[in-house]
């Protein structure tokens, strides 16, 4: 069935629905909201500036991650096909027909006030369809990992053409989660690490895969001074405003590097400098507890799935979400590159946010199932 059923589906949803995990997402959007606030403050926005909006996307997504938490989660495995055609259609559509901004060619626009971005719909299915093609056979072989390496390879170099280096990486975590897991063999998982250790190697190495600007920002966290005026200044000033934020932080709407717009893309990528300088390492520490319950939450999604596609389906989940986190949060502060990867639930953008709600949603109907009887592979 596309939903629950009434009767005892319906008090088993309800029973085990993850309040805890629900909530934490929620939390964590209207902190959002709060810093896009003050990152819009001298922004010129408008009547409608950024966190005006930022409110209208957290309220469409919360009814669409419980939406999400009523659909049967086994329904999406036999979706998958469906999906993934249409996902890669629009992927091909954006090459050519795309709205452009930033450089980058990456949107639909839908109106006047929303523009849609399919790579961030691409998260969400390609963790259903590569866990549904794992389930489709035992791997015993290491030849057959050419199947799920092609699912996630033809939309990831789609999203690399426009281009979107930072949500093909993502692509990859979650690839790399899903076989981890979904792999019986670890010699036949060693045997992919290394492959994508040698393709990251070529791309780092030759300019025959990424372009030199992106190269530059994946490298710059190594040496800021490397690249002063572009990517590196990007780094020093979000360094800056991290450490000027101290314990307790500088005041909401008083921080100077976000007032002043140093940090580039701080209602965006960058999001995570305004927590930091205007709420302090408080505001930070509140955030990553938060973060952890809804890590913690999607851990226990995994362990408790009644079957492999749930199983597997959680994972890449959950390896989206933590990916996102750790890069995002890494980039701010110095210890990883920079590769625009919106933080969740935080960043400003509707596609984002909408993507982030549908996931955990998809999680919290996994979790609701964890009592349901086994039959067979169902």
């Amino acid at each position: 069935m596309a939903v629950l059923a009434l009767g005892s589906d319906a008090r088993r949803y309800v029973r085990n629905f993850n309040w805890s995990l629900a909530v934490a997402c929620i939390l964590v959007s209207a902190l959002g909201v709060l810093c896009i606030q003050s990152a819009d403050l001298h922004a010129g926005g408008g009547p409608f500036g950024e966190y005006k909006k930022q409110i209208i996307y957290v309220l469409l997504g919360i009814p669409l991650m419980l939406g999400f938490s009523f659909i049967d989660y086994r329904n999406w495995q036999r979706w998958a096909p469906g999906l993934y055609v249409v996902n890669l259609a629009l992927l091909a559509f954006i090459l050519r027909g795309g709205h452009s901004a930033l450089g980058a060619q990456r949107w639909i626009a839908v109106g006047s006030f929303f523009t849609f971005q399919p790579s961030e719909a691409a998260k969400l299915i390609l963790a259903i369809s590569i866990a549904a093609v794992l389930c489709k056979s035992t791997y015993d072989r290491v030849q057959d990992l050419w199947k799920p390496l092609l699912t996630a390879a033809i939309p990831a170099l789609l999203i690399l053409k426009q281009p979107d280096l930072g949500t093909s990486l993502v692509i990859g975590a979650i690839l790399t989660s899903q076989l981890f897991f979904g792999l019986p063999k670890l010699g036949d998982f060693l045997i992919y690490i290394m492959g994508v250790v040698i393709a990251g190697a070529a791309a780092v190495g030759t300019n025959a895969i990424l372009k030199p600007f992106q190269k530059a920002r994946l490298l710059v966290f190594l040496n800021p001074s490397s690249d002063p005026q572009g990517a590196g200044y990007n780094l020093n000033q979000s360094k800056i405003a991290v450490g000027n934020g101290e314990w307790f932080g500088r005041g909401l709407h008083h921080g100077t590097q976000t007032q002043l717009n140093f940090v580039p893309e701080h209602s965006r990528d960058f999001i995570f400098t305004v927590l930091a300088e205007e709420l302090g390492f408080a505001g930070a520490a509140l955030l990553l507890v938060l973060y952890a319950i809804v890590l913690y939450g999607g851990i226990k999604t995994m362990i408790s799935a009644r079957d492999r596609f749930g199983f597997l389906l959680a994972a890449g989940l959950v390896a989206m979400l933590f990916f996102h986190m750790l890069v995002n949060i890494g980039m701010t502060i110095g210890i990883m590159p920079i590769t625009g990867i919106p933080l969740p639930f935080m960043s400003y953008g509707g596609s984002a946010v909408l993507t982030d709600f549908a996931a955990v949603g998809v999680l919290l109907n996994i979790y609701s199932q964890k009592d349901r009887e086994i039959l067979g592979n169902a």
